[in-house]
């Protein structure tokens, strides 16, 4: 009987762990390029979607159960007849994503600015398949939001105008799409700049009106107003913003804002987006997601994280833990499919890629396009999610003529990339090194002559620095050249060829330069290793 009774303790103790509430967590809750959270509960269940540009698949889902540990689950756009990107503009495509539920039916709803405006998507399975999109022909505008009121109205609520503009709303037939009347003008914020990101809550009886303002950069803010209607009048919350770090120019964590607000058993919870500069006023990773509480003071207005800045150590929420298994840090192509943490530029040539014709290998077939041209290269890249990283690869390529190369690219956008890529240089096998800033190389290409056969290509990150390396089969890893992180930020790249929404990505390509290449390039693995501790 005691015997039983031990193995019973035991068994708990086991067992319980993963169930243990911790006691605190570290923000961001997901690391890297995932801009403009917008987050939904269905039961002990959570899900947020982001902002991808001109990124496919689009608008990334993720799930979690405790609001702290998340996982990638599947994309709202997978065809290209709900994500039309053909020659999309750095940083176009997609902006602004909201995610809802309501009776059985997730809602996505979102704009693709250069590829005809605001729609929605529903599924019934927020891992996909997603339907058609349903197209909203309302004129306009962007960071459109969805709100299903008690009496079974629904509400389509969205930014209006350009940095001096307001929220609009109207009632729509969710069914159709088809807007009840002309947007009406229900808000113009708390007195900044791009007043966008409205989320309509209904909470105690009250209509919360949530924007962010000051545009998406270090004046960024998170505000609020409250309405007996959900047509107003609205009465601006006194305190606002409630949220912002504009303030706080020395604090690691910079851009607070673009939030959506969540109820869970444990009160209510915001999450928002941030950055991370690194060396000064940069990032390059992208805008990531934070969390923060949020409580209601006794003039029933939300107060985030008791008037305190976001930090990267916080209280967690007191929810069970739910920790998802971690991915393999290498992926070895054996599936028939790519793993869902990849992402091609613009929609996909499909005959320029293969994980079948070669068992356990990831084909590429280089094209004419290039990593410069606002096209869509033979590329397949993941998010850089950490500061401190190594992504490599071992590429089988056998270039016939000096315009073909294939490799590994950290990518910021069309004008900014570096490369590392076999190739041919006069008659010989070479790896090359380019750094290519404003869409001009920033010195002259290095080559170093490599032995035949495979060759390992990586990529070692720092917060400030990225080094290069060639390594052939037996042979000892060279340093090609370093390349400043900065030069990927958005502040170096500022408004040149249009302001700058994305981050860091590693990426696998393949181009000839102009031609078609003669022959593919064969992938074997592409490994991502965070070596920060994180």
């Amino acid at each position: 009987m005691k015997l039983l009774v031990f193995f019973a303790m035991i068994s708990v103790l086991i067992f319980g762990c993963s169930q243990m509430q911790a006691k605190t967590f570290n923000n961001p809750v997901i690391p890297g390029f995932f801009p403009d959270p917008s987050i939904c509960r269905v039961g002990d269940d959570y899900y947020t979607v982001h902002s991808t540009f001109e990124y496919f698949p689009g608008v990334p889902v993720m799930h979690s159960k405790d609001l702290v540990h998340w996982q990638l689950i599947g994309y709202c756009l997978t065809r290209n007849s709900q994500l039309p990107l053909e020659k999309e503009r750095a940083s176009g495509g997609i902006y602004a994503p909201t995610i809802r539920y309501n009776n059985g039916t997730f809602y996505m709803v979102t704009t693709n600015v250069d590829g005809g405006g605001n729609f929605y998507v529903t599924a019934k399975n927020p891992a996909g398949p997603w339907s058609e999109p349903i197209w909203m022909n309302d004129g306009g505008g962007m960071d459109p939001s969805l709100f299903f009121d008690d009496d079974g109205k629904v509400y389509y609520t969205r930014h209006e105008g350009q940095g001096d503009g307001y929220i609009a709303q109207a009632e729509v037939d969710i069914k159709t799409g088809k807007l009840a009347g002309p947007l009406k003008k229900i808000w113009g914020g708390a007195g900044g700049v791009w007043v966008e990101g409205p989320h309509l809550y209904k909470i105690d009886g009250k209509y919360y009106l949530m924007a962010s303002e000051g545009g998406t950069s270090y004046d960024h803010r998170v505000t609020i107003a409250r309405s007996d209607s959900p047509w107003g009048p609205f009465e601006s919350d006194p305190n606002n913003p409630i949220l912002t770090h504009r303030f706080l120019p020395q604090s690691p964590i910079q851009i607070i804002g673009h939030a959506d607000l969540v109820e869970t058993p444990d009160g209510w919870w915001l999450v928002c987006l941030g950055v991370r500069p690194q060396g000064g006023r940069f990032h390059h990773i992208g805008r990531e997601m934070f969390l923060a509480p949020v409580a209601f003071n006794k003039q029933g207005w939300p107060v985030v994280n008791g008037n305190k800045p976001i930090e990267f150590t916080m209280t967690a929420p007191n929810l069970p833990q739910h920790i998802w298994p971690k991915l393999p840090a290498k992926d070895d192509f054996k599936s028939k499919t790519l793993a869902l943490q990849w992402n091609y530029l613009r929609n996909p040539v499909e005959s320029e890629y293969s994980l079948t014709e070669r068992p356990s290998f990831l084909r590429l077939y280089g094209a004419d396009v290039n990593m410069s041209n606002q096209d869509s290269p033979a590329f397949v890249g993941q998010r850089q999610t950490d500061f401190n990283c190594v992504a490599s690869t071992l590429v089988f390529f056998d270039p016939n003529s000096e315009n073909e190369e294939a490799g590994l690219v950290v990518r910021g956008n069309d004008r900014h990339h570096y490369e590392i890529a076999v190739t041919l240089k006069d008659g010989k096998r070479q790896v090359l090194f380019r750094k290519v800033f404003k869409g001009k190389l920033v010195e002259p290409v290095k080559y170093v002559e490599i032995k035949p056969g495979p060759v390992v290509l990586s990529v070692k990150a720092a917060p400030l620095i990225y080094e290069f390396f060639c390594q052939s089969k037996g042979g000892k890893a060279i340093s090609l050249g370093t390349a400043l992180t900065k030069g990927l930020s958005v502040e170096e790249i500022g408004f040149d060829y249009g302001m700058c929404f994305t981050g860091a990505y590693f990426g696998m390509y393949a181009t000839g330069n102009g031609k078609k290449c003669t022959r593919p390039a064969d992938f074997d693995w592409f490994e991502y290793k965070n070596t920060d501790g994180r």
